[in-house]
Parts: structure tokens; sequence; C-alpha cells
């Protein structure tokens, strides 16, 4: 069973207080997109690869494929206003004789080969599967600054990509939220009463938002093989 891959990379990354959208801020001199590149390079699974990307980076996204030495077909692709467009606009452009999409996004730059290859070997049995971690820290819902609640931690999960689905199930639940900038793939299929496998995943498959963020991932990638 042949899967597509999807990788978001169309985020401006605001929040870095960056010039450079951030799928291309580097980390240990590799950029975000290459290293999510080099790791599709490795899933056996993978027969093809859409991308994308902020309007005018189409280029740089190509050189970057390119240096990651795929030998599968890379289409590139401008991203859409929100996620959800994005995942989307990408997802037509799969080809239709895949089974799987697999869904990553590029700001997570440590998911691994083998997470990929579980997800994807768990939505080949299930249709419908997500890495995810359990959450570790306790919970407090604030409200104007202040404690409102307190949630309890058990049986609860922090969401990570990559995600994979059926091809023609994806397709269906993106077409039933159109426009509502949802976030999370596997939240579609929840909201049309379809459960979604979890496998597990890191809590180094981060995903970098902040400054703080990018800080974290230049040390993990000064100091850690995860391949």
């Amino acid at each position: 069973m042949k899967a597509s891959a999807i990788v978001v990379a169309a985020g401006s990354g605001t929040r870095l207080g960056l010039a450079t959208p951030k799928a291309f801020v580097s980390i240990g001199g590799v950029s975000l997109l290459l290293r999510a590149f080099q790791t599709i390079a490795s899933v056996e699974a993978l027969g093809e690869l859409v991308v994308a990307v902020p309007a005018g980076m189409e280029k740089s996204a190509r050189a970057e494929a390119d240096a990651a030495t795929l030998q599968i077909p890379v289409k590139i692709t401008e991203g859409g206003a929100t996620r959800q467009d994005s995942v989307r606009i990408a997802l037509m452009l799969t080809s239709a004789e895949a089974d799987l999409i697999v869904v990553h996004d590029a700001a997570r730059p440590f998911a691994t080969t083998a997470m990929f290859s579980a997800c994807i070997a768990a939505a080949a049995q299930s249709g419908r599967a997500i890495v995810a971690i359990p959450v570790a820290d306790t919970l407090k819902r604030v409200e104007k600054g202040t404690i409102a609640m307190t949630l309890l931690r058990d049986g609860l999960w922090q969401a990570q990509t990559p995600q994979a689905f059926r091809r023609e199930l994806l397709m269906r639940a993106h077409e039933y939220a159109t426009h509502e900038g949802i976030t999370d793939d596997a939240y579609l299929f929840e909201r049309l009463g379809l459960t979604v496998q979890v496998v597990q995943g890191s809590a180094l498959n981060f995903k970098v938002t902040t400054p703080e963020d990018l800080r974290m991932a230049e040390a993990v990638a000064r100091s850690v093989s995860l391949r």
C-alpha cells in the first residue's frame, strides 16, 4: 500500500519574530523543511510528496527537495490562508492512486522515520491514525488571568504529526468542514463520529512556534541523533 505525504510549510512564523517563513528557518544549519524532507526520504511506504509553502517560496522549497535527494515525485504548491486551507489545497494535488495520505507539519523537525512508518501501518489497518503523547503536566483552564478549573489529565493526549488517513476519507472530511480554520486533521474525523487510532509519539516531536521553541530545537539538534 503506497501513501502520499503532505508537508504543511506555509506558515509565516510571525511568533518567531523572524523575517524568514518558519519552514525555512534553520536549526543546526538545516532548515525545518529540509529536515522534514530528509525524514520522508527514508520512509519506504511513501510514493509521493506534496508541499504547501508561502507564496514566493516555491523555488526555495524545490531547492530543499533537491538537497534531500528524494527519490519520489515532489509537487510544490502555494499554501492557503490557514493550515486547513493548505492541507486541502495539497490534498487535491495528491495522486488518486494513493491509498493513504500522511500529513505532517514542517514545524516539527524531530519526527522520526519510525513515527511515520508506525502511523502509516496503523492507518492501513484502521483508516485513521495520529502520533500523540500522554499529557504530562497538570492542565488549568484560565479565564481573565485566573484559574477557572483544573482538568484531570487522565486519558488526555497531546496530538502531534504525522497523521495518516485513507485518502477518500480525508477528502470527505475536508469537504465537510471547509474554511473552518481547524488545525488538527484528526478533529475533522471526530466531528464525523469516526474513531482515530493513536500511535505513541515523543516529547522531542515538539512544534517550533516561539523563540524559546527555536532555542530548544537548536539544543536538540546539537545533541541528539533521531533517525
